[in-house]
């Protein structure tokens, strides 16, 4: 029998999980095992991992003896050492067009929320305030607004279509994406500085990596428009969180909506808002890690999850392989 262990996960149950791997004779293990520090003595024998939030690194992956297979419960494998996992023969997949839409739809509607400062007229209907001034900052037509992107891969490409019914001036800046890709978008590609500078928005929708870490510092925000919007969808580590409250409360940024915080509560085993400032402001919209949730997705992801893992263990190859696989390693 096969040990499948699920590092952690917040679903209510595993039924999805065991409906694809049990028929194959493998045991699906439920561990809650969020920071993936106790991996090596709760699951060293593992024959597979399937992982949402915990971080499985170079150490962990030298300590297992038998694992076949890590697979992602999303697109991003940063918590994962997938350089290490190759090495030590170890498939790592992913679920490539996981939660395109949902995260697309949902930076769009934070955007929107904060461009039409919904929040502001909300606060202040609820404290029997009931007039138009009630804003953050005076609000403009989106129609003509500068929208610009700091990333343009599939999901920001997603929403350069969707935004382009409501006629804004979309730019975006990112080294791998061609100009000609983003003009058959309708985009034009611009340098970073150039974007910061001359957008009304700033929506963040790149990987993180070790060069994206802070990439929107104390020196972006500068450069960004007085009053102007940031959105980030995106890794919360993209965002220097200090910086970003620093220039919420000065003014130079009106309002920020975030998907998640520096410190990425759901990786940790506790958690206050007090942890982070940005949680005391106003002006500041935080939704807990939530961009990618719909019912489909979430089905979707722990269905091809699951049926990468099958696929490595009954020897049949990933179906979603991640990085270098173990073979091209070793050669």
């Amino acid at each position: 029998m096969y040990k499948v262990y699920v590092t952690d996960y917040d679903y209510p149950d595993l039924d999805v999980e065991r409906s694809v791997l049990e028929p194959i004779g493998a045991e699906v293990i439920g561990l809650q095992d969020r920071t993936g520090e106790n991996l090596i003595r709760l699951a060293a024998d593992a024959d597979a991992f399937l992982q949402q939030y915990a971080k499985i690194t170079a150490t962990t992956i030298e300590g297992l003896t038998n694992c076949k297979v890590i697979a992602r419960y999303g697109i991003g494998v940063d918590i994962v050492d997938v350089d290490a996992a190759a090495r030590a023969g170890i498939v790592v997949t992913n679920v490539p067009d996981y939660c395109i839409d949902e995260v697309a739809d949902h930076s769009i509607s934070m955007a929107f929320t904060i461009i039409r400062s919904i929040p502001s007229y909300n606060a202040a209907t609820h404290e029997g305030r009931w007039h138009w001034s009630d804003w953050n900052r005076p609000i403009r037509r989106m129609r003509g607004s500068a929208f610009g992107f700091v990333g343009f891969g599939r999901i920001a490409q997603n929403m350069a279509r969707k935004l382009a019914a409501f006629g804004f001036d979309i730019a975006a800046y990112d080294p791998y994406v061609s100009e000609g890709i983003m003009r058959s978008h309708g985009v034009r590609k611009l340098d970073l500085s150039e974007l910061l500078r001359t957008s009304d928005l700033v929506d963040v929708m790149c990987p993180y990596t070790p060069q994206t870490h802070h990439l929107i510092d104390e020196a972006a925000l500068t450069q960004m428009k007085q009053g102007a919007l940031l959105v980030n969808c995106a890794r919360g580590k993209v965002v220097d969180n200090v910086a970003l409250y620093n220039a919420l409360v000065s003014g130079q940024i009106a309002a920020a909506a975030l998907d998640d915080t520096e410190e990425e509560p759901a990786k940790r085993e506790s958690w206050q808002p007090a942890d982070n400032p940005l949680f005391s402001l106003e002006n500041c919209l935080i939704t807990p890690h939530a961009a990618y949730v719909s019912q489909e997705a979430l089905d979707e992801a722990r269905r091809t999850a699951a049926e990468n893992v099958r696929s490595v263990l009954l020897g049949e190859g990933p179906l979603d392989p991640v990085g270098a696989r173990p073979q091209e390693v070793a050669r």
